[in-house]
């Protein structure tokens, strides 16, 4: 199926989509702590979306077994949670949820802190976050797809870092995962010319190391192959006339935390 562009009404109607999504994120990271475990995180996130009338969009995706995904310091993306996953002091987890409302899905990850982290982490940390923001600012109509990848790519490289390549962003509406795809690095005048009306779930997967990836034995954890931190960070964005708008967001908050 081709790309779906949306009208002005449905990105407005996908913001409460969006908007839950995001709750339920801040309250995921809020657990984020020392004696937490994934499985805890899980059953409070699911609450969140259910209490509020949503569905969650993970749970039975594909066969998903869960709420959301979380992902602890060497692994990636598509954490199984579990109550023998445990957080300790010095860990990075990245969550990812998502929330259906009314039939369209939102989408968005983070990756939090617990404790007091490690240089190396806390600089990973801030470096996903800025390639993020970077890969958001090139999500303009006329540019092409590789404005987003290409400026995720440069900031990453630029820290040292290295981005994911296996796996990428994607278009999102009614289906969680729609055209067209949304690689973290490229050239920023190749590929699909972005038009007013896509809506997109960015999200940078940047490394410490190196972007070689393991995928483990269950079918969903994947790891960095180095055994190196990762972080994952992802908003759902609208492109408008005006330019990018996040669509997963608590009203007067950018950030989960």
């Amino acid at each position: 199926m081709g790309i779906i562009l949306k009208s002005a009404a449905e990105i407005e109607a996908m913001k409460e989509a969006g908007c839950l999504s995001a709750k339920a994120l801040r309250v995921a990271g809020e657990l984020c702590r020392p004696g937490a475990s994934t499985w805890e995180i899980d059953e409070a996130v699911e609450a969140v979306i259910r209490d509020d009338g949503g569905v969650p969009a993970f749970k039975g995706y594909a066969g998903f077994p869960a709420s959301i995904c979380a992902s602890v310091n060497d692994e990636i993306i598509h954490g199984i949670p579990s109550k023998d996953v445990v957080l300790r002091e010095g860990d990075i987890i990245s969550i990812d949820t998502g929330a259906v409302v009314d039939g369209w899905v939102g989408d968005n990850a983070w990756t939090f802190p617990v404790g007091e982290v490690s240089e190396e982490k806390r600089r990973l940390l801030q470096v996903g976050e800025e390639c993020l923001w970077a890969g958001i600012e090139g999500a303009r109509a006329g540019n092409r797809m590789g404005a987003i990848g290409s400026a995720v790519e440069h900031r990453a490289r630029e820290a040292g870092c290295s981005v994911v390549r296996e796996y990428v962003g994607h278009g999102i509406g009614r289906d969680m995962h729609e055209a067209p795809n949304v690689p973290n690095y490229g050239w920023r005048h190749r590929g699909v010319k972005l038009a007013v009306g896509m809506v997109l779930a960015i999200e940078p997967m940047v490394n410490a190391g190196s972007c070689r990836t393991r995928q483990m034995d269950d079918g969903w954890l994947v790891r960095t192959e180095d055994g190196r931190p990762s972080v994952h960070f992802e908003k759902t964005v609208a492109i408008t006339e005006d330019g990018p708008v996040l669509l997963t967001v608590e009203p007067g908050r950018l950030r989960p935390l």
